[in-house]
């Protein structure tokens, strides 16, 4: 590797400061770093640390690892903390290891944890699962970084013994455990940190988020393209810097190939926040939480770091890790890499019209689902479908339309329910990424469309299709059902092509193939829908 400097305004985030250096670069090493004026020089670049997103589901790109990568860099992004646990819900340990031997394949940093909760519930059918002697062996593996957000927080609560072994290892080998605990308060929630779980990406208020810090919780502030809760917490970050982080949680492919994390930091410098207090949270936390090997631009460090044209739209010159320039100028530098083996579980024929039909027998007394655009939580609410022939309906007029989920493992009764705000006029989207399980979600006006949408799908062993207009579209997604092989910005643009044509079908919602895949994850309040039925996931049973 060839020794080089970079000269640039040189943004030191711990001591608020930016001056003209050189870095002296070794082996992709920063060998020293030697100060030219004490002033900045506004035709310079401005050098900082490489940005991080600290919660990530790199499957929900709908890219394997390495194309999330080629699309990443350009942003200034260098390294994630990523959860497995989308593709571990599928395959299992072999789905974890994909992950993580496939990141291997590119130069940037992916961390990976030890998923904790597969399947997430006890309510719906995953195709894999990972008991605490599995989640113990990965922890000794190195390439583990931590053990992933802890899902079942009534386990961690309570004390379950299962929740508490998987728990205990990770403590035992030095490995932080993250957080998912959307709404927990009061003692519920002291009871939860007890357990040595220090972070939280699920805050949707500030007075929750505020809480969690009060108590010695680091808060995570996400902004995916389903959930956003930036504008609700961003005020913590004056006064909470040293324990906030920035992330995307879930980011589908269009959203990555325009920005990443370097975009949450010009919004924040827009809104008015300190700089050194935004890069604190972008660059700076995630290290020094997770342990992680990214440089911070010290002497000694890997040359892990980010040229940016100004300190305000955060626009990205290039990138560099491990004094490798893996994107320069709009452009990823990455080379494509070989993908030899893909891995799939995907064990149903296409179904039949009659699976779909929903008969009205003894009134419908079951709530709503409401999707709320730009969050993961779904109200109960008492609209009511249409009748037609005997058989409950959507109701267009009312927006209440019928929501399916297909089990993919086996053959199984479909589960039915209705679902309000999607606001589809006609025909049906479907997708295969269904968080947690990843079993078959569709939302359609009737049953036909809801058919061929479905059916799309399950021929293309995975993907998210959309029906209607007189069109018929789908972007198969062969790895696990969950993500593509292809050239990431390939990927990008016929996701965009779908998401258009389920928008033109009526669907007011930012991201409607988002915020479909969430409304069968259990584990977020308050009603969603899972293969088995109905989901109450205040009381966590199902309606009956």
């Amino acid at each position: 590797m060839a020794n080089f400097e970079i000269k640039g305004n040189l943004v030191d985030v711990l001591h608020r400061s930016i001056c003209v250096s050189i870095i002296h670069i070794e082996n992709g090493i920063i060998s020293s770093i030697e100060k030219i004026s004490d002033d900045m020089d506004p035709a310079l670049p401005y050098i900082t640390p490489g940005f991080i997103d600290a919660h990530v589901h790199v499957e929900s790109s709908m890219l394997i690892p390495s194309e999330f990568a080629r699309l990443a860099v350009v942003h200034g992004t260098v390294s994630t903390v990523s959860d497995p646990h989308e593709i571990a819900n599928v395959c299992g340990m072999e789905g974890v290891r994909f992950m993580i031997e496939n990141g291997k394949k590119v130069p940037f940093k992916f961390n990976f944890g030890a998923p904790s909760c597969v399947p997430a519930t006890t309510f719906e059918t995953a195709g894999a699962g990972i008991d605490a002697d599995d989640v113990e062996a990965l922890l000794k593996d190195d390439d583990i970084k931590y053990l992933s957000e802890m899902m079942n927080f009534p386990g961690a609560i309570h004390g379950d013994p299962e929740v508490m072994k998987k728990i205990e290892a990770a403590h035992a080998l030095g490995k932080p455990v993250d957080g998912h605990a959307p709404g927990l308060r009061g003692e519920d929630l002291k009871h939860y940190i007890s357990r040595g779980i220090y972070t939280d990406h699920e805050c949707f208020t500030l007075e929750e988020a505020a809480e969690k810090l009060s108590l010695g919780m680091k808060v995570i502030i996400r902004e995916g393209s389903a959930a956003k809760n930036y504008s609700a917490l961003i005020p913590l970050i004056t006064k909470h810097h040293e324990n906030m982080m920035f992330c995307s949680d879930d980011k589908h492919p269009d959203g990555l190939a325009i920005g990443h994390i370097n975009k949450l930091c010009a919004r924040a410098i827009a809104d008015g926040y300190d700089l050194f207090h935004v890069l604190q949270a972008a660059c700076i936390n995630p290290v020094k939480h997770y342990k992680l090997d990214v440089g911070l631009l010290k002497v000694g460090d890997p040359a892990d770091l980010v040229l940016l044209h100004d300190l305000k739209d955060f626009h990205v010159m290039a990138t560099y890790i491990n004094g490798q320039k893996v994107a320069e100028h709009g452009k990823t530098l990455i080379e494509k890499a070989e993908v030899s083996s893909l891995i799939n579980q995907f064990d149903i024929d296409p179904i039949s019209i009659e699976m779909l039909t929903t008969p009205a027998t003894g009134g419908y007394g079951l709530p709503v689902i409401e999707c709320l655009d730009g969050q993961l939580i779904t109200p109960k609410i008492s609209l009511k479908p249409k009748i037609i022939n005997g058989a409950y309906c959507s109701n267009i007029d009312e927006d209440v339309l019928k929501i399916v989920v297909v089990n993919r493992y086996k053959k199984a009764p479909v589960a039915k329910a209705f679902i309000h705000r999607f606001n589809l006029k006609e025909g049906a989207i479907a997708s295969s990424v269904a968080h947690d399980s990843h079993n078959i979600v569709a939302v359609g006006v009737d049953d036909e469309s809801l058919l061929k949408a479905i059916n799309l799908v399950i021929e293309a062993r995975g993907g998210v299709s959309c029906v209607g207009s007189g069109h018929e579209s789908v972007l198969p997604l062969p790895v696990a059902g969950l993500m593509s092989a292809d050239d990431g910005y390939l990927v990008a643009e016929k996701y965009t092509a779908i998401d258009l044509h389920a928008k033109s079908l009526g669907s007011t919602l930012s991201a409607p193939f988002m915020s479909l895949s969430f409304m069968a994850l259990l584990v977020i309040p308050h009603v969603k829908l899972s293969d088995w039925g109905l989901f109450d996931g205040d009381a966590f049973k199902l309606y009956r």
